[in-house]
């Protein structure tokens, strides 16, 4: 089982390091925050799921894990609004996008408001 958490925090880095590359590599800041928003959920989901497993199969304690497992439900969910409240705030700003952006969708429906 040792195997399994190693391998789950080895992804999570390797999330990590995507996101990096990602923030390094994307032409504007809405990809940009795209990709960090989404690597960056994948990488904390990995490393709390192995901290879950260690915590419940080489520590023996329960309550740790239930932690754990309060604390990925509470980045599910307030990590994509505040990737969206983001968005939404440099969108608002009339940061600028790329030129290679062909779809707004979000400007659309600002039209209809």
């Amino acid at each position: 089982m040792r195997i399994v958490i190693d391998i789950l925090i080895v992804l999570s880095i390797l999330f990590a390091l995507a996101g990096v590359v990602g923030i390094i590599r994307m032409p504007d800041a809405y990809t940009r925050m795209q990709s960090s928003t989404n690597v960056s959920t994948f990488g904390v989901l990995g490393v709390l799921i192995a901290g879950i497993l260690y915590s419940i199969i080489y520590l023996g304690d329960v309550s740790m894990a239930i932690k754990l497992a309060v604390l990925i439900v509470f980045y599910l969910i307030t990590s994509p609004i505040a990737g969206h409240a983001i968005a939404r705030a440099a969108y608002r700003s009339k940061t600028p996008k790329t030129p290679q952006t062909i779809v707004d969708k979000y400007g659309e429906d600002l039209e209809d408001e």
